[in-house]
């Protein structure tokens, strides 16, 4: 199955802030006048020096997120989105920790708190459809199709007017990759995104670190068994000695027999 994604044109975007109406409608949110990422907000546009920077999930090929929960609540699914079953999330929000562009949102306010981001409207491209952000966007800022397309298109556009975009698609290799990419008129860390991302997936660093989860288990539990032995010994001889004391108590004659031994 072919992994789809998004091009974003930060060229072409006005700040008209469709995407985020479509968003909060996807999602049963209510619209807000605050463009940035919260648990009611999925999709943010932010004006960077008159460049609209579109804040979402970037969807990664190797999603560490996925790689860090410990009850499998993200999948990276074949079509490209990074999905999220709330049902499974125990709310340890590692998630959130790992996250390499900072996505995940919690529900600090809710009975029942989820993590929140965007799917990339998975349910619509299941059904042959595309993300509402890019179905409303009237200037075709976004792009929706499969990755290897979308990457041609942005190779295409650089070439033709080089003058217009920094000679790099953001996404191809950040981070080992994402199914979200941008172009853009000046350098991506200018516009707030994170460039000091390795090419390498990161889910390689952290499984490098689970691997030894293992061991620090066992010595950890060995010392804890044995601080709980210790514990629990002193506790018994303690009580063995008030039990003696209190029946010697009880019993004059023995501590009287036990004088005359001595």
């Amino acid at each position: 199955m072919m992994k789809h994604g998004i091009l974003i044109d930060l060229t072409l975007c006005v700040g008209c802030y469709a995407c985020e109406e479509a968003d909060a409608e996807r999602w049963g949110h209510p619209s807000s006048d605050i463009h940035e990422l919260s648990s009611t907000q999925n999709t943010a546009v932010v004006d960077v020096d008159g460049v609209y920077v579109s804040k979402q999930c970037m969807h990664c090929n190797e999603p560490t997120c996925e790689s860090v929960c410990p009850v499998g609540a993200f999948e990276k699914t074949a079509l490209g989105p990074v999905i999220y079953h709330e049902q499974r999330c125990m709310g340890c929000r590692y998630c959130m920790q790992a996250c390499p562009f900072d996505v995940p949102r919690y529900q600090w306010d809710s009975l029942n708190p989820e993590v929140t981001k965007c799917d990339l409207c998975y349910d619509r491209i299941r059904e042959g459809g595309q993300p509402a952000c890019v179905e409303v966007c009237p200037a075709e800022a976004r792009v929706f199709g499969p990755l290897d397309d979308l990457i041609a298109e942005a190779k295409r556009r650089i070439s033709e007017t080089p003058d217009q975009y920094i000679s790099h698609i953001y996404g191809v290799k950040e981070a080992g990759g994402t199914s979200v990419l941008f172009l853009a008129p000046k350098d991506f860390a200018e516009l707030g995104l994170r460039t000091q991302l390795p090419d390498h997936p990161l889910p390689t660093l952290t499984w490098a670190i689970l691997s030894k989860i293992p061991n620090y288990v066992f010595w950890g539990t060995t010392m804890l068994a044995g601080v709980w032995w210790i514990t629990n010994r002193r506790k018994e001889v303690m009580e063995y000695e008030q039990a003696l004391e209190r029946m010697e108590q009880g019993n004059p004659s023995r501590r009287v027999n036990n004088n005359d031994h001595e």
